[in-house]
């Protein structure tokens, strides 16, 4: 969640391209495989954390999400 916060903020020219990934020629049988993203979404939705890409531009708010994120994990 850290390195998510920090891609988001980047510049345009340093971006990172996790987000624009498309793969060519057939998907194969059964379930997709998740991707990275997924697993992310799903640590936030942990928390119920609404509009977490505008979140995450902003230092303070991210910090405070994943200081909150850790404290649950902890406490498992």
């Amino acid at each position: 969640m850290e390195w998510l916060g920090h891609v988001l903020r980047m510049n345009e020219t340093r971006s990172v391209k996790i987000f624009e990934g498309k793969l060519e020629g057939r998907r194969g049988r059964g379930r997709p495989r998740l991707r990275w993203i997924d697993d992310v979404e799903d640590d936030l939705r942990n928390p119920s954390v609404k509009r977490w890409t505008v979140k995450a531009l902003d230092r303070e708010e991210w910090a405070s999400l994943i200081r909150k994120a850790k404290a649950k994990l902890k406490g498992l």
